[in-house]
């Protein structure tokens, strides 16, 4: 059965850190139909003064956040003693656990282009050892096809394994580039929840024309097992994400997100008592 469009969703134009502006496509008030996806961030700037302010440090808890960046360059740093920079075709994946404290600073760039995902822990995963996973543009395989080229940056495609999967959430992360008037077709988990961004261009995602979507917009899909896209004569490009839904009450605090409101309240009370990192299990990759 393939997958039929349940919800289309622009998302909203605001500022996070110290002043970026994003857009913020999904967040807590999605989180329900989205399972395990809590929050997707996209950015597309042309000019340095939307994003060099950037986010200086900050916590997290009982989440992973996904960096993937198309174009620009972000330099990071964080608790466990990493550094460096996410470019061109690059993906950051944190797995904050326990607790991790870090700083992402976009630089000056051309163009800006790219994605954060905030990716939802069991709950017997909440308070995991912190790592990092430095996932270069080398790393990450391209499937060519007629007028298709799919970046297995998560999971797999086809026969393609990419360089990650996730300890804890099975994440299936492609960046999928289809020259105009090209069709695709994938072959899904029925069990996964499914959605796509699209970051340029525009096309259609079923077989009805109310199918069409427009650039810069994320659709939700139904159930099925297969996931058919075509895309307009200018062509489209979009990230596709899919997870298995963890199906587990959330309590939601800022850049905290556990399953109750005790843990929430304890982890609040971490960082005011300056016991947040716990350095007994922090571990590197």
């Amino acid at each position: 059965m393939i997958r039929k469009i349940e919800k289309l969703i622009t998302g909203e134009k605001t500022q996070d850190g110290a002043g970026v502006k994003l857009t913020r496509v999904i967040s807590r008030r999605n989180v329900t139909d989205f399972d395990p996806f809590l929050l997707l961030d996209a950015f597309d700037s042309n000019d340095p003064n939307d994003y060099i302010k950037g986010f200086p440090w900050h916590p997290h808890r009982g989440i992973e956040t996904v960096t993937y960046l198309i174009e620009g360059e972000i330099q990071h740093g964080d608790s466990l003693g990493n550094s460096g920079s996410i470019k061109d075709g690059c993906c950051q994946w944190m797995t904050a656990g326990g607790g991790i404290l870090h700083q992402e600073m976009p630089q000056p760039s051309k163009r800006m282009l790219g994605a954060q995902l905030w990716l939802n822990l069991p709950a017997k995963d909440k308070m995991t050892s912190p790592q990092y996973r430095d996932i270069t543009a080398d790393m990450v395989p391209k499937v060519k096809e007629a007028g298709i080229t799919v970046a297995v940056v998560s999971g797999r495609y086809k026969e393609v394994q990419g360089p990650v999967t996730g300890d804890y959430v099975r994440l299936t992360l492609l960046d999928v580039a289809m020259v105009g008037g090209q069709s695709f077709q994938l072959e899904v988990n029925p069990e996964d929840t499914l959605f796509v961004y699209t970051v340029t261009g525009d096309g259609w995602f079923d077989e009805a024309k109310e199918g069409h979507v427009e650039e810069k917009s994320a659709v939700l899909f139904g159930s099925g097992e297969q996931l058919i896209a075509k895309s307009s004569e200018a062509g489209m490009r979009f990230l596709l994400f899919s997870a298995k839904p963890i199906k587990e009450p959330i309590a939601w605090g800022g850049p905290i997100v556990m399953n109750t409101e005790a843990e929430l309240q304890q982890a609040f009370k971490d960082i005011d008592e300056g016991k947040f990192i716990r350095h007994d299990v922090i571990k590197k990759i």
